[in-house]
């Protein structure tokens, strides 16, 4: 089903923990998963449009948070919908999982995403914002019962200094060979990061890959940008943010 777009700046996702660090957008739209885990969106930057891929990872041993993060959004979804009426998926964008995973209410969360249940109509969607938490509810199907996907794209990754340069390497193929700007995002959720600018063969490896990449660029140089607890780089021109 071709759904409505939900403008994304209109309930304040420039400020999510995802785009935070990320060029004042004038518009911003959700489109799924480009591949697995990695999340498609088209944004407007002062007339321009643009393609941006974001993808959230997680170091493995670290991931134990993440999965019980997951299990407690999973809750609220199952306990919404036993009180909704339709087919939904709620779409995951984005959740700080140091920030408030012990404030985090359930029954008011799920509360909140079955109020705007009751205002979208097939085929649309709806932004929820609770805390820290983003993620679009869209409506599939009216059936007098109840039922709602939850979707979300979370990489764990093992500690290897060959990962950051491979993950860039597997969304090369996406914003190569392009004709219109493309924004790349790597979101780090570890207390360890992934990014590591004193580890030689990382940063060796990954200057490999991003020499490759302007090789290949056709008209705009694609962005790139990592960001984690230490903050944000553009890894193209190794500026902090």
């Amino acid at each position: 089903m071709a759904f409505q777009p939900t403008n994304l700046i209109d309930g304040h996702f420039q400020h999510s923990n995802l785009f935070r660090h990320l060029p004042v957008f004038d518009e911003i739209f959700y489109h799924g998963l480009s591949q697995p885990k990695v999340q498609l969106y088209r944004a407007v930057r002062e007339g321009q449009a643009c393609k941006l891929l974001a993808t959230t990872v997680v170091r493995q041993g670290e991931d134990i948070l993440w999965g019980s993060t997951k299990d407690l959004l999973e809750q609220c979804v199952r306990q919404a919908a036993m009180m909704v009426q339709g087919i939904y998926t709620f779409d995951l964008l984005t959740f700080d999982i140091h920030a408030e995973t012990g404030m985090f209410l359930v029954d008011e969360f799920a509360r909140l995403i079955v109020n705007h249940s009751l205002k979208i109509r097939c085929g649309y969607q709806r932004l929820i914002k609770y805390g820290s938490v983003y993620g679009l509810l869209q409506k599939m199907v009216d059936e007098p019962w109840g039922k709602i996907t939850f979707k979300s794209a979370v990489e764990v990754f093992k500690n290897k200094p060959s990962f950051l340069g491979s993950l860039i390497k597997r969304l090369l193929p996406q914003a190569a060979f392009t004709r219109e700007p493309v924004i790349v995002l790597i979101n780090d959720m570890s207390m360890n990061p992934l990014y590591d600018p004193a580890h030689e063969l990382q940063q060796r490896m990954l200057r490999r890959y991003l020499d490759d990449l302007a090789q290949d660029t056709v008209d705009f140089l694609p962005e790139i940008y990592i960001q984690d607890k230490n903050g944000a780089r553009e890894l193209m021109s190794g500026t902090k943010v």
